[in-house]
């Protein structure tokens, strides 16, 4: 008897297995939405690096400004604008895509700052040898810039990663089925909470720890001087 409450080891444990398959469906929408929504951020926060760079005001002023209004407002009302608004002008996603969408969304905005500081920490010397080289300026950032970046900001990436990951079970609010939705189903069905949630609880921290120990050994092996790049 725990907290006056009487408690049955082996029917805990028989009602735990027989709901792990049930969440280990929600598990595997919570690892597709992360890595997609990592994948739409770190594409989009180059492209906002990029063009945050360009001297030219007139393109950098409002990448500056799209970055900063997205990484102000929140994601869950991004979430709401993206399902809710878009399909009144037409567009029309699935909810599953829609979320992911969010996620690599809001994430950009951070991503980019983590690209800029990659690309400030590149010499200057080694730019003005590219122009002195008469390189184009995509050739320079693709070759000489982006490879030498990215072993620098291969953890900050990570953490966003990781981030990407906890901040998945807001799908839940557009019916997207993740492993927290998943494990809330299953409360209000079997009227047990503690231990779905609790097993949801260890996932992530399995989740993230795996996570946490793949970037930390890529980090590892990424040469510190840079990515070589062979071009014809």
């Amino acid at each position: 008897m725990l907290f006056g409450i009487s408690w049955d080891t082996s029917s805990a444990w028989a009602f735990a297995w027989s709901i792990l398959p049930i969440l280990g469906k929600g598990l595997i929408v919570t690892l597709q939405a992360t890595l997609l929504g990592f994948f739409v951020a770190a594409v989009l926060g180059l492209i906002l690096a990029a063009l945050k760079s360009v001297r030219l005001k007139v393109i950098s002023w409002p990448a500056r400004f799209i970055s900063e209004f997205i990484r102000d407002t929140p994601l869950l009302v991004q979430l709401f604008f993206l399902y809710y608004v878009l399909p009144d002008y037409g567009v029309v996603l699935p909810a599953f895509l829609t979320g992911a969408l969010a996620l690599g969304l809001q994430y950009s905005a951070y991503t980019s700052e983590v690209y800029r500081a990659g690309i400030e920490s590149v010499a200057r010397g080694q730019l003005e040898a590219a122009r002195a080289l008469d390189l184009s300026g995509w050739r320079t950032f693709s070759t000489i810039v982006l490879p030498q970046a990215i072993p620098r900001i291969v953890p900050a990436l990570g953490n966003y990663l990781v981030s990407i990951m906890k901040d998945v079970p807001i799908l839940s609010v557009v019916a997207v089925l993740e492993l927290l939705n998943v494990a809330k189903i299953i409360g209000d069905r079997s009227f047990q909470y503690l231990i779905p949630l609790s097993m949801v609880g260890l996932i992530y921290l399995i989740m993230t720890l795996i996570a946490a120990w793949l970037v930390r050994l890529l980090d590892e092996r990424l040469p510190k001087e840079g990515i070589h790049l062979h071009h014809d």
